[in-house]
């Protein structure tokens, strides 16, 4: 297939007026060397071809798949400087190509025309085609200009399969057959759903599959015993397999709600054309179109039973966007958290060990940097910029259409990208490989008055502050103040702060206290026997 060359190109180089700024004069294009505009040159030798449309007549280059409501859209549209996202694209193929097909079926468009079109829709789905929609993504019209580009593309490229020339447009036509019984205003809604529903079911996966690695540190980590915080303060133990559960939990319901999503999107304004209507589509074909979309992309897509509500209004991608903030917030208290246990590693708390991927400092040797947990928590920031865009665009909607859905889509679509590729980022190239150092999460527990909290039920509140007294004043960490005032032997220390007591839910019901009230005047320690009593329930099992 003969590479198109851009028709923007031209249009880019500034004039020789405009050249670059010196000290003391300009350089414009004339006083560059010759060779720099070879390809300018070559651009307007190119060989081109007459196209007309309401405005007049334009030249396209003559090799082009795209027409001159594409040509037009290029020298209006360029805004966000990058065009349309691949999946919506290829879900515009797999709209055409259900038209296609119903209209053939229904007997209103010639069966050798159809097979063409779905040949080439083929090839925007699966090959090089898609390469050649070239609008911008965010542009006017509620998205005819991508609807266009995509019509043009295909026509020309049916045109050749039928043995046609390309931009004759004798045999296969946009309009007239690819476009047959469409509108933007159907077509677009209906492909940005598809492309979304197919997106989501990428990231429902990558979704799953971190929150799968997470569960596995949770195995890992199930033995470490660390000091938990609360408002970046010390607070009591945990187990670092206990956090690792808490973010596979939030993980898990970004999961379902994400693959709850697909409700929300599978009901279709296809057949509707212009404002929800069907006018100028046949009946039969609007009954049928919905049913070969569905075969074409294997999705439980139906048919909206008010199609004019679903033409005009686009609160159902505010309702999706906001379940995919929901998830780029838990990405980033994660990636937050992670890159504080981390955080050192000899002057932070060190006690998560992430992978090293690069080296961090142009300036400080030695230095690693989190950057994974960095990037991810950039991906979700996008994605709450992207959500509040899409929020605007969509309460901008007027009457019987909302001319904003370039935007829209433009924004979901990047969400669910980002978001999906993050996702598999941070699993591959981060929690896979971090490690906890037990070492310095034991340290943090022994020195911290947080975790005498876990000693009252055994000490009796005044106990537990007196253990916490000595801590203080003579400097020294929990199990060398216990020794100091024997409250409480080490083996006692060992069953009180275990894992498995740590990770217990609760104390057992309807335990006693072993220390017997808050005025027993406890002197003696307690021993292993009796802690061990106290932290399985009294019965010498795990109360878990």
């Amino acid at each position: 297939m003969a590479s198109v060359p851009s028709v923007t190109d031209v249009g880019a180089i500034p004039p020789s007026t405009a050249g670059i700024t010196g000290t003391d004069s300009k350089i414009g294009i004339a006083d560059l060397p010759s060779d720099t505009c070879g390809a300018c040159t070559r651009a307007a030798n190119a060989p081109v071809r007459a196209e007309h449309d309401l405005l007049g007549e334009l030249s396209v280059p003559a090799d082009a798949y795209h027409g001159i409501h594409t040509l037009r859209a290029l020298d209006n549209f360029a805004v966000a400087g990058r065009r349309l996202h691949p999946g919506l694209v290829e879900a515009h193929a797999l709209v055409k190509k259900a038209c296609a097909r119903a209209n053939a079926e229904l007997g209103y468009l010639d069966p050798r025309v159809a097979a063409a079109v779905c040949a080439a829709c083929d090839e925007m789905l699966h090959g090089d085609l898609g390469a050649h929609v070239l609008v911008d993504a965010l542009q006017g019209g509620a998205g005819t200009s991508a609807n266009m580009n995509v019509n043009e593309v295909l026509a020309n490229r049916a045109e050749e399969f039928m043995g046609g020339t390309r931009g004759a447009y004798r045999l296969v036509r946009p309009l007239d057959h690819v476009n047959l019984h469409q509108s933007t205003n159907d077509v677009f809604p209906t492909a940005l759903r598809v492309a979304a529903m197919r997106g989501l079911r990428e990231l429902e996966r990558a979704v799953a599959a971190l929150q799968r690695a997470f569960q596995d540190r949770e195995r890992d980590f199930a033995g470490v015993v660390k000091l938990g915080r609360t408002q970046l303060q010390d607070a009591v133990p945990i187990t670092l397999g206990a956090e690792c559960s808490a973010w596979a939990e939030a993980l898990s319901r970004d999961r379902w709600r994400i693959f709850k999503c697909e409700e929300r999107l599978r009901v279709v304004n296809l057949g509707g054309t212009a404002v929800g209507t069907g006018i100028t589509a046949p009946r039969d074909y609007i009954f049928l179109v919905v049913e070969r979309l569905r075969e074409v992309t294997g999705l439980g897509l139906a048919r909206a039973e008010n199609m004019v509500d679903a033409t005009q209004n686009a609160d159902v991608f505010v309702e999706v966007s906001g379940i995919l903030k929901a998830h780029a917030v838990n990405l980033l208290k994660i990636s937050a958290d992670l890159r504080l246990l981390a955080s050192g590693p000899r002057g932070g708390l060190g006690e998560l060990a992430l992978p090293a991927v690069q080296a961090g400092s142009s300036l400080m040797p030695g230095k690693v940097n989190p950057v994974i947990c960095e990037a991810v928590a950039q991906a979700a920031m996008r994605a709450l910029g992207n959500d509040a865009a899409l929020t605007m665009a969509a309460q901008a909607g007027q009457l019987e259409l909302n001319a904003f859905m370039p935007l829209v889509a433009d924004a979901l679509l990047d969400t669910i990208s980002i978001l999906a590729r993050a996702c598999v980022m941070f699993r591959t190239r981060c929690v896979e490989g971090m490690r906890a150092d037990a070492a310095a999460c034991a340290r943090h527990v022994d020195d911290s008055w947080g975790t005498v909290t876990a000693l009252v039920p055994v000490l009796g509140y005044e106990g537990a502050t007196r253990l916490v007294g000595v801590m203080r004043e003579r400097d020294c960490g929990l199990r060398q103040a216990a020794l100091h005032t024997g409250l409480l032997d080490e083996a006692a220390l060992d069953a009180l702060l275990s894992p498995e007591a740590m990770a217990r839910l609760g104390r057992p019901a309807g335990q006693a206290t072993q220390y017997g009230g808050p005025r027993s005047g406890r002197t003696t320690p307690l021993t292993m026997a009796a802690t061990t009593n106290e932290a399985t329930g009294g019965g010498g099992h795990d109360a878990s």
